[in-house]
């Protein structure tokens, strides 16, 4: 089986080395962008990208605006969207997964998340 591609998308250097470093030790592709836009200008050019992986508290576009792109593209909307944060708020969570999110894991993520994550590819 192919090497699973997840975009990692965080704007916490320190959470993005976390995360990288935990799919990258199953053996998953990781690239990492910081923020919501650069992931979009990524997808726009990329294509074998298998799950978007993102935080939800980001400046400019939060995780929940970047799922909301995602879903409304006819390109990018198949992409399987997973909600990272530090914050377990039930409206939130709700909020996410009802706009289409496949999970909502409260950070950091770690090893016994990743089979979870890969279910959704």
């Amino acid at each position: 089986m192919a090497t699973p591609h997840v975009l990692l998308v965080d704007d916490s250097c320190v959470d993005r080395f976390v995360a990288a470093r935990v799919l990258e030790s199953c053996n998953v592709k990781v690239t990492v962008v910081e923020g919501a836009k650069q992931a979009l200008e990524f997808l726009d050019m990329e294509h074998d990208v298998k799950l978007i992986l993102t935080d939800y508290c980001m400046p400019d576009m939060t995780g929940y605006d970047l799922l909301v792109e995602v879903k409304k593209s006819p390109k990018l909307n198949h992409l399987p969207v997973v909600i990272t944060c530090t914050d377990d708020v039930p409206e939130r969570i709700k909020k996410c997964l009802d706009g289409g999110a496949k999970d909502y894991i409260i950070k950091p993520i770690k090893v016994n998340n990743v089979p979870r994550l890969l279910s959704y590819i």
